[in-house]
């Protein structure tokens, strides 16, 4: 008895697993016989690029901050060379900073003029004028005013200057007069030794030390005068492309910045310096006036021009000059020379608390004990024109301070 058993069909192949395992395909995607397909050549470009950074780069940077040398591992010979090198280089700067001293503070003052006179250039540039065309014409008025100022008052003044040498010893004699100053004199011979001194003829070896130092004195200052005018005319025409050299030192994200505070500095030092020659006006004017009303009008002019100069002197240059004014008064009699060292005393006040706070309020914005320790140290430094240039100079100083000393600090 036989099954109807199907019959076995033949055996398949076997197929791969990858094969079995892979998705069904599309007609439009079945390879081609030749491999994988072509992928285009900006697309093969682009990853090329695209890449990060191979691993071994990041290894071999790590591997040399492995290998830095610690300085104790190096030659002290070496160690010992560098640090003379170093030491050497320093203090040669150092030394060719003090030799030109007598330059370095010639061109800080130049550069101080310039900026007190870049606002009349500014003023005009900005009116249509080309920025030569109108440093011409403020070199040329300035220059005008000063010969003009020169023709009008060096004649005078050199005239009441010699009369007040001639007679100062006359003036002095009456000083005994009143009895106090005669029993100081009786004690101490003050006056006997000032008239001495007068008509030997030594205060011009004194102040010069003879007449080859006055010659040498007249050369120098011809020489800083003339170097000082090139040197404020070239400031004030090259100006905007100093201030861009200046601005490129700083980091570009940084330039804004930099730009800012180099403006507000140079602004600062400007306003001083136009601010300081408004005072020492306003101070030869009112003392021509007052001493042309209590009758010293012979030597108005003089006196005048003293008190001009010694207002640019910080501090001290107000009462050295009320000393000399107020000296000359009481050599005419004793109620003009009090009321003329009462004068000075107050307008020496309205000065210091009024006049001055409010010209360089905008300008300058220092505290008073600041103003006196600028002034001392400038003065102690580099005598007169230290102490000038020392005010601004704390000024931008203190401008650092507030803008980035300040906030570095707030944020760390």
């Amino acid at each position: 008895m036989t099954t109807n058993e199907p019959e076995p069909r033949p055996s398949q192949p076997a197929t791969p697993a990858s094969s079995a395992s892979a998705p069904a395909r599309t007609p439009g995607s079945a390879r081609t016989p030749s491999g994988p397909p072509a992928t285009r050549s900006w697309l093969r470009k682009w990853r090329r690029t695209t890449q990060p950074t191979p691993p071994d780069l990041t290894d071999g940077l790590d591997r040399v901050r492995e290998r830095r040398v610690s300085l104790l591992d190096r030659n002290p010979f070496q160690i010992g060379f560098f640090l003379t090198v170093g030491a050497m280089t320093a203090f040669g700067l150092i030394l060719l900073v003090a030799r030109l001293q007598t330059v370095l503070v010639l061109i800080l003052l130049s550069l101080a003029i310039a900026l007190g006179l870049n606002p009349a250039v500014e003023w005009l540039h900005h009116h249509g004028v080309r920025r030569g065309v109108a440093v011409l014409m403020v070199a040329v008025g300035l220059i005008a005013l000063l010969a003009l100022a020169g023709w009008a008052v060096v004649p005078v003044v050199s005239e009441q200057v010699n009369r007040l040498l001639i007679q100062a010893p006359g003036y002095l004699e009456n000083l005994r007069q009143n009895p106090q100053i005669a029993a100081f004199d009786a004690q101490f011979q003050v006056i006997d030794r000032a008239v001495a001194f007068l008509t030997s003829g030594e205060l011009i070896t004194a102040l010069f030390g003879g007449l080859l130092g006055a010659g040498q004195v007249v050369a120098n200052a011809i020489f800083s005068l003339i170097v000082g005018i090139v040197l404020t005319l070239w400031f004030l025409i090259t100006l905007p492309a100093i201030k861009e050299v200046i601005y490129q030192l700083a980091p570009s994200s940084r330039r804004p910045r930099a730009r800012y505070l180099a403006n507000e500095m140079f602004k600062r030092v400007g306003g001083y310096v136009s601010g300081l020659f408004l005072v020492v006006l306003i101070a030869m004017s009112v003392a021509f006036l007052f001493l042309n009303i209590v009758g010293i009008s012979q030597y108005a002019v003089a006196l005048a021009v003293v008190v001009g100069l010694f207002a640019f002197v910080p501090l001290i240059g107000t009462t050295i000059s009320m000393v000399i004014v107020s000296v000359v008064a009481f050599s005419f009699s004793p109620t003009t020379g009090l009321i003329t060292l009462l004068f000075f005393l107050a307008y020496q006040q309205f000065d210091a608390y009024v006049l001055q706070p409010r010209i360089f309020s905008q300008s300058v914005q220092l505290p008073a004990v600041l103003v006196m320790l600028a002034a001392i140290s400038g003065g102690v430094l580099y005598g007169l024109l230290g102490a000038i240039l020392a005010i601004p100079t704390m000024a931008a100083l203190l401008l650092l301070y507030r803008e980035v000393l300040v906030p570095h600090l707030d944020r760390s």
